[in-house]
């Protein structure tokens, strides 16, 4: 599986669970993929690179989630 197919699996899934959760865990991407760690971590970090996902750090837990999704997403934008 090249780059694109990857990043459009883990958005299309991403999509379809936008309704109960905006926030996943690194391992929930993983398992999406189907990859070993490692592997997934090369993909998830290249589509943060190109901004198909955005971190979101609770300060203990890092979690991963769709660009401007999720009530934080809201939050982050006001003045």
């Amino acid at each position: 599986m090249d780059q694109q197919e990857a990043a459009q699996k883990v958005i299309d899934e991403l999509m379809k669970k936008q309704k109960s959760k905006s926030k996943f865990y690194f391992n929930d991407l993983a398992k999406i993929l189907g990859e070993k760690p490692r592997a997934a971590k090369k993909i998830v970090n290249k589509m943060i690179e190109d901004r198909q996902l955005e971190y979101w750090s609770s300060g203990s837990t890092t979690m991963y989630g769709l660009p401007g999704t999720g009530k934080q997403a809201a939050a982050e934008h006001e003045d």
